[in-house]
């Protein structure tokens, strides 16, 4: 048996939403430890599994691979739809568990859009690989196209910069019980509308905070540097989506986001991909305080929700 282990991702925004710059979007990102998807795997002379979604997942990689089959068990998973990369995760840990279970070599960079991720953020396909913080180059924007290209028409962006960040960092995860964040078709639809209209001197000002403020403040681990920036970089996308989702963060993370905003202890808030999860930034030290800021935040907007304080992962996923 092979057991193949892969962590969540918090993704931040990206750095252009614009046709009128020569590269779009360009993911910004970082893995963390917890929480985690797990899936053990047999060899096997057909495709069995315990999950649809895991199912579809090993039917494309049996293929992939041209090997007779295999048969997977979805040991912990990922919320989904929530925006801590579950697709993508569950995707390259079935392919890697299949491959590892052939002893084959699963490149899950190059057949990744074969399975239907890395269309627009790279980040997801880099934690898996490397773990870190991380920033994708985006893809060369005379590529785009109004309608979804077929899966494997694309190649994962590559990765323009990755930091290990401090261990002593504590990334506060709040998932709020509410409607799941935008996938498949209604996502695509929505970063189309987005893309029609998005403003490229807001690009601009991203590129500005990446590169004098976010990515010296992960090289040299100076954590509310990284926060302030990492909350300007997400509030700044949130004018590009302001319309398509109901504000700079969509309800009920707004709320969320404006009571944790108002905790000293914590930095850099913002909202994970669609939603509705929401993050903050603090170290070890102060994680009691964040977990009950959490908490507090999630009883005054009438919220339930789960509260997970993750370190950050600096390694991609474990094969055992």
């Amino acid at each position: 048996m092979v057991t193949v282990s892969a962590s969540a991702r918090l993704h931040f925004g990206f750095q252009n939403l614009s046709l009128a710059r020569e590269r779009l979007y360009g993911g910004i990102g970082v893995a963390l430890e917890e929480p985690r998807v797990t899936v053990a795997a047999d060899p096997a002379e057909d495709v069995v599994a315990n999950d649809p979604l895991l199912t579809e997942y090993a039917e494309r990689a049996v293929d992939l691979l041209e090997v007779p089959g295999v048969e997977l068990a979805l040991e912990q998973a990922l919320p989904r739809h929530v925006g801590l990369g579950s697709g993508t995760q569950l995707a390259l840990t079935a392919l890697a568990a299949t491959a590892r279970t052939y002893d084959l070599d699963a490149r899950v960079r190059d057949r990744a859009p074969a399975l239907g991720r890395g269309g627009r953020s790279g980040v997801g396909v880099a934690t898996f690989e490397a773990g870190g913080f991380v920033v994708d180059a985006g893809h060369p924007t005379g590529r785009f196209t109004t309608d979804r290209p077929a899966d494997g028409d694309w190649t994962v962006p590559p990765v323009v910069a990755r930091h290990a960040l401090p261990t002593e960092w504590r990334f506060l995860v709040v998932v709020p019980a509410a409607e799941p964040g935008r996938n498949g078709d209604d996502e695509d639809a929505s970063i189309r509308t987005v893309i029609e209209r998005a403003d490229p001197a807001v690009a601009d000002e991203i590129a500005g905070v990446l590169t004098r403020k976010l990515l010296p403040a992960a090289a040299e681990g100076r954590l509310e540097a990284f926060g302030d920036a990492v909350g300007e970089v997400g509030r700044k996308n949130g004018v590009w989506y302001a319309d398509t989702q109901g504000g700079v963060f969509r309800p009920p993370a707004g709320d969320l986001v404006a009571k944790l905003e108002e905790r000293p202890v914590l930095s850099g808030v913002g909202q994970s991909s669609w939603g509705p999860t929401v993050y903050a930034v603090t170290d070890r030290a102060h994680a009691d305080e964040a977990r009950t800021a959490a908490l507090d935040a999630l009883a005054a907007c009438d919220l339930e929700g789960d509260v997970v304080l993750a370190r950050p992962a600096n390694d991609g996923a474990q094969v055992w």
